[in-house]
């Protein structure tokens, strides 16, 4: 945990159960990173599959976005870190038993990806587009003859950040609510939601629309499950888990996750989604902005939630 505590000083105060470890940066960072994280995955396995021309928007275009989460991302991350000289420090070694490792390596990997994979289809948004130099044309014809290598790379790192979302949270023991398995498969399934109703948005193909609100009905029952399991395993647990599950279960957090969360977030966009399919006319808007605004909420609850649970002394 040494390179924790030197890159961000705000990790110590993990002594102290009444003081906010995190504040909105780091839960927006787990935002923006598990949302770039769904898109760059879906992009890849729909390329791997060979469904490319089926589903252009989500291999050829909502990729576009993803960098500019990434780097918003690190940017609200660098914000939050108190000794911003030393995060290099980082990438001086390699830590496996440390998130904080894990996450640094892994953007080191997925943030160059999605720019390359943008570089790849560029012509999507920009038809014009003619490479002046010659030495960046030769790139271009490099990575898209090993294309597919590219795209395994780019699958790979994007579920490992998505879950690596939740795993930074559920590393931390001294939080029962984050101490939990489920965070990680939660997180990713979030953010591969949120993916799914990005390319919905964009999308103006009336089969790859359909299409991806099915994917994104099934994500979000599979949110559920999780959901539904994790406050299940909470209240089969020790007393302190049992008091972080009660948070959300008539304490402080309850009307805020219900409604902001599962209700809004869930909930109305599954039900306006199966109404789209079902031939009625919904603003395609309105589904794509509650699952955003829903994911967006999840991090933030739980982020904070978190940092209130605490060990009986």
């Amino acid at each position: 945990m040494k390179e924790e505590i030197i890159v961000s000083g705000r990790m110590n105060q993990l002594i102290d159960p009444h003081l906010h470890i995190w504040h909105w940066q780091i839960s927006l960072y787990l935002f923006l990173g598990g949302m770039a994280a769904g898109i760059l995955a879906i992009a890849a396995l729909y390329f791997i599959r060979g469904r490319e021309k089926d589903y252009r928007t989500a291999v050829r275009i909502t990729p576009f976005l993803a960098p500019v989460l990434l780097v918003l991302g690190l940017i609200a991350l660098f914000i939050d870190l108190r000794h911003k000289l030393f995060f290099w420090q980082l990438y001086t070694n390699i830590k496996l038993q440390s998130p904080m490792s894990w996450g640094a390596w892994t953007l080191m990997v997925i943030t160059p990806a999605s720019f390359i994979w943008c570089a790849l289809h560029i012509k999507d948004i920009f038809p014009d587009w003619d490479w002046k130099y010659k030495w960046i044309y030769n790139l271009d014809t490099f990575f898209n003859k090993y294309k597919k290598t590219l795209a395994w790379v780019m699958l790979i790192y994007a579920i490992i950040l998505g879950i690596y979302t939740g795993i930074l949270l559920s590393a931390f023991n001294a939080r029962p609510l984050w101490n939990t398995s489920i965070l990680g498969p939660l997180f990713l399934a979030s953010g591969l939601s949120a993916g799914a109703a990005v390319t919905l948005l964009l999308s103006k193909d009336k089969a790859e629309r359909k299409q991806f609100a099915r994917i994104d009905l099934v994500l979000i029952g599979i949110e559920l499950f999780l959901i539904i399991h994790l406050f299940m395993g909470f209240l089969a647990s020790t007393q302190v888990q049992i008091e972080a599950a009660n948070m959300f279960l008539g304490g402080p957090y309850t009307m805020s996750f219900w409604i902001f969360v599962v209700i809004l977030g869930m909930l109305i966009p599954a039900l306006l989604e199966i109404m789209e399919l079902g031939k009625f006319h919904i603003p395609v808007l309105v589904p794509v902005t509650l699952v955003i605004l829903g994911s967006l909420m999840l991090r933030f609850i739980i982020v904070y939630a978190g940092q209130v649970s605490r060990w009986l002394y």
